[in-house]
């Protein structure tokens, strides 16, 4: 690790088709001072997913309890399913020093602003909107009606994106990933970071003069 002390929270959005999953996954695998953030949900688990690896799996009573304790960072419900941010798992992590990232949505990332200011808001998108469209109609996976929707949200959340602290076009993988890295090291140094150490040198300091 680069750096000492407590973590850092960096929340990572993006356009869908900005190539957040892609960013995150290089991140972890190529700087071990990383932790992925694991969502809770109150949806059924799919087959393949882990708990405590994919999802923390609750009921829908587990989560409400969740809420009112107010063990999560953001949460949100959609289609039916809570889908939220456990405290506990993500203030452990950055108490051991690790960097901890959160790839959620618009309204997520500033109800967590909103709480910790701290946080730093990463917001990742294509060089254009034409290769955004390129590059959801690319994937193939998509039909031409949901492609209509995302790109008609991207509108919308454009309006948000001047409330994150970073923009980073994604137009390559390595030089995106190498940039969202340079950001969230950088931040280790902001004076907000490193009140403790402002601290320490106005005692050295008194007690020289």
């Amino acid at each position: 690790m680069s750096h000492t002390g407590r973590g850092i929270l960096t929340v990572v959005s993006g356009f869908a088709g900005s190539g957040k999953g892609t960013v995150m996954k290089k991140l972890i695998a190529e700087h071990d001072n990383y932790a992925l953030s694991i969502s809770a949900t109150s949806r059924a688990p799919r087959p393949g997913e882990e708990e405590g690896v994919s999802y923390f799996f609750k009921t829908r009573e587990q989560f409400e309890e969740m809420i009112k304790a107010d063990a999560l960072l953001e949460y949100a419900e959609y289609v039916g399913n809570y889908y939220g941010t456990p405290k506990d798992f993500v203030f452990s992590k950055m108490d051991e020093g690790r960097d901890v990232i959160l790839e959620i949505e618009l309204q997520g990332a500033m109800q967590i602003k909103k709480k910790y200011p701290d946080t730093l808001l990463i917001f990742l998108t294509p060089p254009s909107a034409q290769e955004l469209y390129d590059r959801l109609k690319g994937r193939g996976t998509e039909t031409d009606e949901v492609i209509a929707k995302r790109m008609k949200r991207a509108s919308e959340e454009v309006q948000s994106v001047k409330d994150y602290d970073y923009l980073v076009i994604n137009d390559n993988i390595d030089d995106c990933t190498a940039r969202v890295h340079d950001i969230i090291q950088s931040a280790h140094h902001t004076t907000g970071h490193e009140a403790a150490m402002i601290e320490k040198l106005k005692t050295e300091l008194e007690a020289i003069i």
